[in-house]
C-alpha cells in the first residue's frame, strides 16, 4: 500500500507564517516494516508521521524536539483585513 503525503503541496495552502511539517500517512503494516527508516526521516527532515489503523488515525510520531502552538496568539498572521470594517456601509442599504 503507497504511503500517503500531506502537506501544502496536497492541500489548501497555510498562511506563510504558519511553519507546518509535511505529513506522511502511513498504515499499522507498513510502519511496521519501516519503522527505522521512518525514524530517521523524521529526525532528519522533521516531517510528522501519522499511523493509521483500518483509515483511522491511531498515533503520531513527530521530531522530539517539536514544540506545539501555545493557545495565546497562535494564530497571529493569519488574518488578512480589507477595506474599512469600521464605517457603515449606506450604500449597502439603499434609498429608503
Amino acid at each position: 500500500m503507497p504511503v500517503k503525503k500531506k502537506g501544502p503541496g496536497n492541500a489548501a495552502a497555510p498562511s506563510a507564517s504558519l511553519d507546518i511539517p509535511p505529513t506522511i500517512e502511513v498504515p499499522a503494516g507498513v510502519f511496521k516494516n519501516t519503522c527505522l527508516a521512518l525514524m530517521d526521516q523524521v529526525r532528519d527532515e522533521g516531517v510528522h508521521v501519522l499511523i493509521t489503523k483500518h483509515g483511522d488515525a491511531v498515533a503520531r510520531m513527530v521530531p522530539a524536539e517539536f514544540e506545539t502552538p501555545g493557545a495565546l496568539g497562535f494564530m497571529r498572521g493569519t488574518i488578512v483585513a480589507e477595506g474599512d470594517i469600521v464605517s457603515p456601509d449606506f450604500d449597502a442599504w439603499g434609498d429608503s
